[in-house]
């Protein structure tokens, strides 16, 4: 999990109400140099009028930053759990051009999961999300999030289909891999990218894409688990 500076720490106390996410508004990070483009049919406007209100299924609130109040929790609806958050950039895993120790300070050559061949995930090529690690606050296990589950990641009017890729610190939420911030037009510098607010990631229960380096496959089977979420919340 990236530690990422806010001007207004105020700003984060107000990012939920205490039952209800707010709408999808944040001011525009900084593009990346790759062409953003929605992955599949299902429009940002249509997940995000499902995850206007929220259950918390967590016990607690997360914090998008370490020093910053604990305001974030994950919710749960039918088919799903959701939380609203910033965007920190993971460039763990296998290191490329982008993503080593040169570029990133805080880089490690692992995640928490592994690919079909037993190698770490690939932060510049594959889109994935990362859930805090299971304590106190929640466990994701409980709630069928496991790596390799599959995401939707809405900024804006975009849709990134992802996959749950690694874990981070367990009072820490909102960090995604490199390839899932220039999915979705978001700058992706591990030094300095990301976006202080207005990202939602929405988690299908009990899925699974294998092998999880199968982008594909997790386009595919997230827009199926998108449609069938809206038709049944």
């Amino acid at each position: 999990m990236r530690v990422q500076s806010l001007t207004l720490a105020a700003a984060s106390a107000a990012l939920l109400a205490p039952t209800t996410l707010p709408t999808a508004t944040a001011t525009a990070a900084p593009r990346s140099h790759a062409p953003a483009a929605r992955e599949g049919s299902v429009l940002a406007s249509e997940l995000l009028a499902e995850v206007r209100d929220c259950a918390p299924v967590s016990k607690g609130r997360y914090r998008p930053d370490d020093g910053v109040p604990a305001t974030i929790p994950v919710c749960g609806k039918q088919g799903a759990v959701f939380w609203k958050a910033d965007m920190d950039i993971d460039c763990d895993g296998r290191p490329g051009a982008r993503c080593n120790a040169r570029t990133d300070p805080l880089f490690s050559s692992s995640t928490a999961f592994q690919q079909s061949d037993g190698r770490h995930l690939d932060a510049e090529t594959l889109p994935y999300i990362v859930v805090p690690s299971a304590g106190p606050i929640w466990n994701h296990r409980d709630h069928g999030v496991r790596g390799g589950s599959v995401a939707a990641v809405i900024y804006q009017d975009r849709v990134q289909y992802a996959v749950v890729g690694d874990t981070g610190p367990r009072e820490l939420i909102g960090e995604a891999s490199y390839a899932t911030a220039e999915g979705l037009g978001i700058r992706s510098d591990p030094r300095g990218g990301g976006t202080d607010s207005g990202v939602t990631y929405i988690v299908f229960k009990n899925s699974s894409v294998s092998p999880i380096e199968n982008h594909r496959a997790a386009v595919t089977q997230g827009e199926a688990l998108a449609r069938k979420f809206i038709s049944e919340n």
